[in-house]
């Protein structure tokens, strides 16, 4: 049995992250843990919503907090039905500090974190992937499923090779996490921006990949990485997942440059699980 955090925004409900939850608890017969993040800087108001005819009135304050906090529990009350339902074994954690601080410490403690790629825990819309997004990639102590606002049943899988170990860790984890996935098709892709490129020890990925896939398709292509594998995900089916490794920079760098997680989250909408050392 494996645990799961599915992570929410109690005043920003993320129904296709609660979805890929069920889905992954169902499947692999995990525990699901749904981590509320109540940063306690963070409501639905803003300093304008509080102002009366004699400035800050305590009692519209009063109002907007319990609203905020009915907003809340109602969120919380449907993720515990839908589990229930289900028949799913679950956790209920309600962090009520800085959240992006709650939520690494609960990655600790998880073999999987799922999080909404549009997830920001402001009052702001933000471009994927947002700045809470990349802080969480930065940071895990887990591997993360990044997913898009809706479900869709994960059937085909797409692995990011590019030589490096971590592309390969990406793969382990994966595989010890959703072995029910052997069945499914599933292909490795590998960009060079050289033609006629070497597949850097294909035979090793071969053997690995399949050891865990029946039938592994291998496309390799060329051009520029980012440009190229865009173009090509872009192509695929519904309820595809990539895997790929995560930045191999320093962790402060990986906040503040552009990464393949970045571009491929910016221009998808397919789930993306993330894996790093």
């Amino acid at each position: 049995m494996k645990k799961i955090i599915a992570a929410f925004d109690g005043l920003k409900f993320s129904k296709g992250t609660l979805d890929y939850a069920i889905e992954l608890a169902v499947r692999g017969k995990s525990v699901v843990t749904g981590v509320f993040l109540e940063d306690f800087l963070y409501h639905s108001f803003n300093l304008f919503d509080m102002v009366g005819s004699e400035g800050i009135s305590k009692t519209k304050l009063n109002h907007l907090l319990k609203k905020d906090q009915e907003t809340r529990q109602a969120a919380v009350a449907l993720f515990e039905q839908t589990c229930k339902k289900r028949g799913i074994e679950y956790l209920l954690h309600q962090d009520k500090r800085f959240a992006i601080d709650d939520l690494l410490k609960e990655s600790i403690y998880a073999d999987l974190t799922i999080i909404g790629a549009a997830e920001t825990l402001n009052h702001f819309e933000q471009a994927k992937p947002t700045p809470f997004v990349r802080q969480l990639l930065a940071g895990t102590q887990s591997p993360v499923l990044v997913v898009p606002a809706t479900h869709q049943l994960i059937e085909r899988v797409v692995i990011l090779y590019d030589g490096h170990p971590s592309s390969v860790y990406a793969l382990k984890m994966f595989t010890y996490l959703f072995p029910w996935t052997v069945k499914y098709p599933s292909e490795i892709v590998y960009v060079s921006d050289k033609e006629l490129d070497l597949l850097p020890d294909g035979n090793l990925i071969g053997e690995y990949t399949r050891s865990h896939f029946a039938k592994p398709l291998l496309t390799q292509l060329t051009g520029q990485p980012d440009e190229t594998l865009v173009a090509h995900l872009r192509k695929a089916e519904p309820g595809t997942v990539v895997i790929m490794g995560a930045y191999s920079r320093g962790a402060l760098s990986r906040m503040f440059n552009s990464s393949m997680a970045n571009i491929l989250m910016e221009a998808l909408d397919l789930p993306l699980f993330i894996a790093h050392h």
